[in-house]
């Protein structure tokens, strides 16, 4: 064999080698595209659609983590809180003379009753509303405190039931708190003593709907830790608490004896009740998780 055709029978070599890579180049190609069609891209039958898979629904992709409940991005609780403030300067801008009045007769303790007297009907409604902001607002110190203390109840209740339990709980308990106090005047004292009595209570209620209002502000958009958020509340109970018993040294002490049956009572009415209703609270989350 020469040379010319040695060199020929190298070339046919070399094509049918690249003949063959190329062959397997286009079966390659022909298996990568299956992986995405289940038929080829252009299909014998016109009328018949070809499926098409893309890329993104054989990859995993990642499992989205959802966002904890928090307060402060409630517009519902944002709009409770805007019509507090706007109750509370409606009343300061109508009643203020009347509620300067009441505090100054309840630190100077003065035996008269002149201020119903020269109260009107707006400034008992105004007096009523500032009662209701009261136990709406410790019913949304409370929803913060349980849902803070417990997250699974929100992950299992809507917010917006818890919230409607705690208010409801809370105006409960200072209606009964009026009524008892009521029914335990006329059944012990006269009609005098008692009248300056619930005047005292309703004055610190509705003072304490003030203090609550600036609390609940720094509570759900400050983010204030669990252990200063108590020791705040434990301070306002407290201070509540000295105010009452007070005034009830001031209109029922009468001798050393009185004073040991006054801090009986004191502790029977005032000390006992918060225990129970919040232990009640604590029941009451307990059922709503078992139930829904």
């Amino acid at each position: 064999m020469n040379q010319a055709d040695s060199l020929q029978v190298d070339t046919v070599q070399i094509v049918t080698g690249m003949a063959i890579d190329t062959l397997q180049v286009d079966t390659a190609r022909v298996d990568t595209i299956g992986l995405f069609y289940k038929e080829p891209f252009v299909s014998a039958d016109s009328i018949e659609l070809t499926p098409y898979h893309s890329m993104r629904e054989f990859a995993s992709g990642f499992e989205g983590v959802s966002i904890p409940y928090t307060p402060k991005r409630d517009d519902a609780i944002a709009a409770i809180l805007l019509l507090c403030f706007f109750v509370s300067a409606y009343v300061l801008a109508r009643s203020k003379k009347f509620l300067a009045q009441q505090i100054k007769d309840f630190i100077l303790h003065r035996g008269r009753t002149s201020i119903f007297a020269t109260s009107t009907a707006a400034d008992v409604r105004h007096l009523l509303s500032l009662a209701l902001q009261t136990g709406v607002l410790s019913g949304l110190c409370l929803f913060d405190y349980f849902i803070t203390v417990r997250p699974s109840l929100t992950e299992h209740l809507s917010p917006y039931i818890l919230l409607s339990v705690y208010i409801g709980a809370c105006l409960l308990y200072l209606l009964i708190k009026w009524f008892f106090y009521s029914f335990l005047g006329w059944v012990f004292f006269d009609k005098y003593r008692t009248g300056l009595w619930m005047s005292s209570y309703s004055t610190i209620i509705y003072y304490t709907g003030f203090v609550l209002f600036f609390f609940a502000l720094f509570l759900i958009y400050f983010d204030l830790d669990l252990a200063f958020f108590v020791s705040i509340s434990l301070g306002l109970i407290i201070s509540t608490k000295i105010l009452i018993f007070y005034k009830w040294i001031k209109l029922f002490f009468n001798n050393v004896y009185g004073l040991l049956l006054l801090i009986l009572y004191f502790c029977a009415l005032e000390i006992l009740p918060c225990l129970i209703a919040y232990q009640g609270l604590v029941q009451i989350n307990n059922l709503l998780l078992i139930k829904f």
